[in-house]
């Protein structure tokens, strides 16, 4: 089966932070996480795409641009998106079928929105998920802590189904490109 990365907006000012909005929780280990599953990407020969939010820093500007501590490869994939949804509006869902992608491996920010529907999406559209569950981050909310938003997310989303597909929550260290959906359908 043929897999890809998906990191979703781990753009500069979103990990950062501005004068408006905190930095979202655990920063460095979040952008440590994402570089080893790139490397555990390139080792696997799966592709890498990478979503930017275009209402991060108004689309423009280094802010916009993908965090410059995380190491893009050559060969990564970079779609624009206008949506909470990677999916929605974007060229996402056909260069994934084009390619004939069954596993994702799903990474970013912010875990209550774009990540929790973008793994959402993917289940419905036929695909297995990998959630890294130490590779997704947020900020506090009115009511709830990022942690505890991160936690929940990690909870309610490992054995998420849409009938066929679903979604699984593993920690980077873990073989995230051996798939282990199989063990349990």
């Amino acid at each position: 089966m043929k897999q890809a990365l998906l990191v979703i907006d781990a753009q500069q000012e979103l990990i950062d932070g501005n004068e408006k909005e905190e930095s979202v929780f655990n920063k460095e280990n979040l952008i440590k996480n994402i570089n080893c599953a790139i490397e555990k990407a390139l080792e696997s020969e799966a592709m890498i795409i990478f979503i930017r939010d275009t209402d991060v820093a108004n689309g423009e500007g280094a802010g916009f641009q993908i965090h410059q501590e995380i190491k893009i490869p050559s060969i990564a994939q970079i779609f624009d998106k206008k949506a909470t949804n990677s999916f929605y509006g974007t060229p996402l869902l056909n260069f994934l079928m084009e390619n004939q992608i069954g596993h994702l491996v799903m990474m970013g920010c912010k875990t209550e929105h774009c990540i929790d529907t973008a793994v959402r999406t993917a289940t419905v559209n036929h695909f297995d998920v990998t959630l890294v569950g130490d590779g997704h981050s947020t900020t506090n909310s009115s009511i709830l802590t990022s942690e505890q938003i991160i936690n929940h997310h990690n909870k309610i989303l490992h054995g998420h189904y849409n009938v066929d597909h679903f979604s699984m929550v593993r920690n980077t260290e873990e073989d995230l490109f051996k798939p282990t959906h199989n063990d349990y359908r």
